[in-house]
């Protein structure tokens, strides 16, 4: 893909590069090199060059990833930011686009940027509404740029590739910086998800209970668990290694956006900021509606042992028994071979379908998960 340069950020890149070899990522606005006489009140990171993280207002600026390829010997992807500071309170960290083809978070945030004012904000809220901007303007997963997967790359490199830089920024910048973390997915264009959060277990018992208290404020229709660190690499995993609680989200998917998910979400995100603490009159009260609890497992995915063509048998949210038969593929070249039947390997709710309908062996064509059903939060256990 080809990378424009844009002109602002030429004039950034040396000084960037200069601040970055330093490794001082707090200074003040004076040349001072003694830490006790730099000013209290800035607070800045050198690969997000125009944002003081410790003024209040907003502020609208970019994360400035190093880039050469065939078409740039030194050229600059800039990655949106926003921060809005209304000045004391909490930290809260919102991520979209981390892959581009994932567009309800990419709204929402935008959006929040849009239309939220300072002084609606106690605290600081972050705002990366298009993470990972490469696979953002491509439309996909990844980019074609490194074909990193970013939630797979964290702590990243400050000297990588631009996801690894971004993951680099993400991991050791901004979530230290933060008291809570949300990072927005749905299923893309490869897959459908029940319109879900999406947590981590754990990975102990204050930041789980942190989490499942997020889960609720967010309310959406399902909550998805899996076990600590299930995918290395990513953001959720850098949050809980950081001890700052987080939720991610799957809203969907298919590669589009749903307007009733959407509209749920949107609820849902301002009483979540609400309930962190961030958002003044965030105008939602009450008990939200029950929420379904479903585990992902080892044992969750039903793999395709035959290329073809995808025909799913179940929808998504439906309760299947163990060896109930989930989808089928049809030979696209074999006229006469039968297709090959796939059945569940448990217990559990239709969690994730394919969207492509072509498929290879290996391919990921349902996920089945294990239903805690609407009264697990109730409990003092976790996941099993």
């Amino acid at each position: 893909m080809a990378i424009r340069l844009i002109p602002f950020f030429v004039s950034k890149l040396v000084q960037s590069y200069v601040l970055y070899i330093t490794g001082f990522t707090v200074y003040s606005e004076s040349n001072s090199t003694n830490p006790e006489e730099s000013c209290p009140m800035s607070l800045r990171i050198p690969r997000i060059p125009g944002i003081d993280f410790a003024a209040v207002g907003k502020q609208l600026g970019y994360l400035e990833i190093e880039h050469s390829d065939n078409e740039n010997d030194a050229a600059v992807i800039p990655s949106p930011i926003a921060v809005l500071s209304g000045g004391d309170g909490p930290t809260v960290l919102l991520i979209a686009g981390t892959h581009g083809d994932e567009y309800e978070g990419q709204i929402l945030l935008q959006e929040l940027i849009r239309t939220l004012n300072p002084d609606e904000v106690t605290g600081r809220l972050i705002i990366l509404p298009a993470l990972n901007i490469p696979a953002v303007r491509e439309g996909r997963r990844v980019s074609s740029v490194d074909r990193v997967n970013l939630n797979r790359a964290l702590p990243g490199r400050a000297d990588g590739g631009p996801a690894l830089q971004i993951a680099s920024i993400v991991a050791q910048e901004l979530i230290p910086m933060a008291d809570f973390v949300m990072d927005i997915h749905s299923g893309g264009i490869a897959s459908e998800y029940v319109p879900s959060a999406f947590v981590y277990q754990g990975p102990t018992p204050e930041l789980w209970a942190a989490k499942v208290a997020a889960v609720a404020a967010f309310n959406a229709p399902y909550s998805v668990v899996v076990k600590p660190m299930l995918k290395a690499g990513s953001i959720s995993g850098a949050a809980d290694r950081a001890g700052v609680p987080m939720i991610s989200t799957e809203l969907g998917g298919r590669g589009t956006v749903s307007l009733p998910i959407l509209a749920r979400a949107r609820k849902g995100l301002r009483s979540l900021l609400g309930h962190w603490g961030v958002l003044k009159d965030a105008g939602l009260s009450g008990i939200g509606e029950p929420i379904q609890w479903v585990e992902l497992t080892a044992q969750s995915a039903v793999h395709s042992t035959m290329a073809g063509i995808l025909e799913p048998v179940v929808g998504l949210g439906q309760k299947v028994a163990a060896g109930e038969l989930v989808a089928r593929v049809h030979s696209v070249e074999e006229l006469e071979r039968p297709p090959k039947d796939f059945f569940s390997p448990m217990d559990g709710v239709v969690a994730i379908i394919r969207h492509p309908a072509l498929v290879n062996i290996g391919t990921t064509v349902v996920n089945i998960a294990v239903d805690h059903g609407t009264s697990y939060a109730k409990g003092n256990h976790e996941p099993s």
